[in-house]
């Protein structure tokens, strides 16, 4: 690791000046992985500014909306009452993300904007990465790529995006609050992040100068039910080889609203769209859960090292589906 100035911002406005003063500099707070980064030699910024005893912390419920500080702790908030009762999705992604020791030091912040952990993003002596050099090619295409994207990916990038609550926020219409050097603005979840193939070495639309602030998590209808399925290698911590976020208000047999986020499987934390649109309206069977699972992975992009990972995803999201609405035949 080369060596950095270090500084420790007291309040926001503060840490923004900072970046803004050096386009080179980046952030320190729990679970964006930027030291593990910086001693591997990926990232190299002359400052390190540290925003981690910023005023950022709490978790408050206002009307029907959980407002998370971007610093409140993932343990925090898979502690909190209201995570427990209205958004059992978020609770259990929160739960299978990370070990306790990392969820106690892991922010929420910190969790959304951790990089990709694909193996040739992380090891700068892989010359062809378009996240590190854009331009270069993708080393994962013609590599192993058992842990890769197989939905906003493309020849320039099949490189993951590994977290497991953002999986969940993106079904919920989670909007993330963003303060600036001059203005703040609010962004939904799902437009924040980009697709590798619009800019492998561009994740989100934050800008250089700019930091999450808080999060707003809008809370489903009571009658609503939600739950967070992780398929992985292991049932210790481990990464996602599929996920799914599903939450459905199922009435009379009936589905009349459905959300879905899978994770395991795209560039960014993938809402499926497609499967909504199949759900909603429709009858709450078996029948109708794989028409949905097979419409999301319609179009997916495969090498050989990632092509189990259609059918898998698409048992993932069917199983989930049949758990939520207590559906098995």
């Amino acid at each position: 690791m080369r060596a950095f100035d270090y500084v420790r911002a007291t309040d926001t406005r503060e840490a923004v000046r900072l970046l803004a003063e050096d386009p080179a500099a980046s952030c320190l707070a729990g679970g964006t992985t930027q030291l593990d980064l910086m001693k591997d030699g990926v990232l190299e910024p002359p400052r390190l500014i540290d925003i981690t005893r910023l005023p950022l912390h709490g978790i408050e419920r206002r009307g029907e909306a959980l407002h998370v500080g971007a610093l409140a702790t993932m343990e925090e908030l898979a502690a909190d009452a209201t995570v427990s009762e209205r958004l059992p999705m978020v609770h259990e992604a929160l739960l299978q993300g990370a070990s306790v020791q990392l969820r106690n030091m892991a922010t929420i912040g910190g969790n959304l904007l951790q990089r990709t952990r694909c193996r040739y993003f992380r090891d700068p002596t892989v010359g062809a990465c378009n996240k590190r050099a854009p331009g270069s090619g993708c080393a994962a295409v013609q590599g192993a790529a058992r842990m890769h994207a197989v939905l906003g990916a493309s020849e320039r990038c099949i490189a993951l995006h590994a977290s497991d609550l953002a999986v969940a926020l993106v079904a919920l219409d989670a909007v993330v609050h963003i303060q600036g050097l001059s203005e703040a603005r609010t962004v939904p979840l799902t437009e924040f992040y980009l697709t590798a193939d619009d800019s492998p070495e561009r994740e989100n639309v934050l800008e250089h100068a700019e930091l999450i602030t808080e999060v707003e998590i809008p809370l489903p209808p009571p009658a609503a039910r939600s739950g967070y399925l992780k398929v992985r290698d292991r049932a210790s911590y481990e990464f996602a080889l599929t996920s799914a976020a599903v939450l459905l208000v199922v009435e009379d047999g009936a589905i009349r609203q459905a959300r879905i986020g899978l994770g395991g499987v795209g560039t960014k934390p993938w809402r499926a769209y497609e499967a909504e649109h199949v759900l909603t309206g429709a009858s709450a069977t078996t029948a109708t859960f794989r028409d949905a699972a097979e419409a999301t992975m319609h179009g997916a992009w495969t090498v050989p090292g990632t092509a189990f990972k259609v059918p898998l995803a698409r048992r993932t999201l069917v199983r989930e589906l049949q758990t939520v609405s207590g559906v098995t035949a």
